[in-house]
């Protein structure tokens, strides 16, 4: 049983305010596993305002000390590896292999990633007799989702400190286990106080008063669409930068000339990964229309190939993180079923064998319309929608045609037609034949997928504002 009620502000471990408990959720057997305390406006207020103090000095550090830093972290972080994997598996159901190879090694590799741009970023630029600067934007408030905790909070953290900035996180409270191992990390890193500062709660009380407060700068948020836009508007009053990164539906189109075999079985397994939360898994398949017979059966062994149980053991697939995930999931099952979607494999209630749990069945569905609602709504759990398409043109339009734009995925034999297809996708990321990650690529998406960019270089512009002086040459153009 894990006790993590105190907050982490200005340096050190400290009660809340008001005190309010609650109870951890393991959801792999549905019993409570740990208990956090719950923030309020008070909380947040103290936490801010550490911040704001420590943005004075650490905005004014060197390139060379916060390099330090970073590579301190790094070295922190792999002594407690091990105990991340752990945390997340137990908080949100992950695998174990799935934590170890990909949810903890995410988490150092976005501090690894920062320390690489960090150490040949250009901060300072001439054009004429005009200095360009690049200056720390000051107080970030991070807002922090738990389908991939420690990574999602690595990618704002570790870019935000390279820059100079300061900052106060929000993790899920529903998954919370693995933020507080991230904040003993840094904090046996020596990360100064008031630089880095953690207040739990929820996102009506405590990410609204972040978002809200008028001694922060900037707030980036990773969630849902509709969370984001509660965000944005709270934000709106104190015009400072907002930051989303959101929801998804991605389009996987599958070419004639693909390998189907390999394509649709990649696919498959892409969505299951996770358990299907992950925002970015291509859930929409579509495939040429005569090819549909043989999709099917492709989708229906691979999907059949993943098993489902115990994230501790041998499983590929443990649960969802919550009973709303599952009730929300098993909901949107039964949809598809009801508006005539060909079940192809999976289906309503829990995998045989599981009466505990919030286990799904891999779930896919075939003949699907775009009209559907599981085409249409952003799933967030292991099932697939199959769409036929007679042309190319016709896969481009409806692997358009949504709200979302985060990521698309292509596959297919002539490499000029599948970079053409990439051209027309409208999302901010597109994966060419199953292509691995790739640290340094900008992550974000357009329409309501959010704006700005995380990874890379690309993210360390949303921690920057860009200062103009003019003159500052003068004396050297003149000579």
């Amino acid at each position: 049983m894990r006790d993590y009620t105190k907050f982490y502000i200005d340096g050190a471990w400290v009660d809340p305010v008001a005190p309010k408990t609650l109870d951890v959720i393991n959801p792999a057997n549905e019993e409570v596993c740990g208990k956090i305390s719950m923030g309020g406006v008070a909380d947040v207020d103290k936490a801010v305002m550490a911040a704001r103090k420590a943005f004075e000095t650490f905005s004014l550090t060197s390139r060379e000390e916060r390099i330090d830093l970073l590579e301190r972290i790094v070295a922190e972080y792999q002594k407690r590896f091990e105990d991340m994997a752990k945390a997340i598996t137990e908080e949100m159901g992950a695998p174990a292999w799935l934590a170890q190879r990909a949810q903890a090694a995410m988490g150092i590799g976005h501090v690894q990633t920062a320390i690489a741009v960090l150490k040949t970023y250009k901060f300072e630029e001439d054009r004429g007799t005009t200095r360009i600067v690049k200056e720390p934007i000051g107080v970030c408030a991070f807002i922090t989702p738990w389908n991939w905790p420690v990574n999602q909070i690595a990618c704002k953290v570790a870019p935000a400190l390279a820059t100079g900035c300061t900052m106060v996180l929000k993790p899920s409270e529903i998954a919370p286990f693995s933020g507080y191992i991230w904040t003993e990390v840094l904090h046996a890193a020596g990360v100064p106080h008031g630089v880095f500062n953690l207040v739990n709660g929820d996102g009506p009380t405590v990410g609204a008063a972040l978002s809200s407060h008028p001694e922060v700068d900037m707030v980036s948020f990773t969630g849902s669409t509709r969370a984001g836009i509660e965000v944005a508007r709270n934000a709106a009053p104190t015009v400072k930068r907002v930051h989303q990164e959101l929801g998804g539906k991605s389009p996987n189109i599958i070419l004639e000339d693909a390998d189907f075999q390999r394509a649709v079985t990649g696919g498959i397994a892409s969505v299951m990964m996770n358990s299907g939360q992950s925002c970015n898994a291509p859930t929409r398949m579509l495939v040429p229309g005569k090819k549909m017979d043989e999709v099917i059966a492709i989708a229906r062994a691979a999907a059949e190939s993943h098993t489902v149980g115990d994230p501790n053991g041998n499983s590929k697939m443990g649960p969802v993180v919550s009973d709303v995930q599952w009730n929300k999931i098993q909901g949107l099952i039964q949809k598809g079923i009801d508006e005539g979607a060909t079940l192809v494999s999976g289906g309503v209630g829990r995998p045989e064998g599981l009466d505990k749990g919030y286990y799904v069945k891999p779930t896919v569905f075939a003949n699907v319309t775009n009209e559907m609602s599981i085409a249409k709504e952003e799933i967030f759990g292991p099932v697939v929608a199959i769409l036929g398409y007679e042309t190319i043109d016709e896969a481009v339009k409806v692997g358009n045609d949504t709200e979302y734009g985060l990521a698309a995925y292509i596959s297919g034999g002539d490499e000029a037609e599948v970079r053409k297809v990439a051209s027309r996708l409208r999302a901010g990321q597109v994966n060419i034949n199953g292509a691995g990650p790739d640290m340094m690529a900008p992550f974000g998406g357009y329409k309501m997928s959010g704006n700005g960019r995380e990874w890379g270089d690309h993210a360390f512009g949303e921690f920057l504002e860009t200062k103009a002086i003019l003159g500052y040459a003068a004396k050297v153009a003149a000579e």
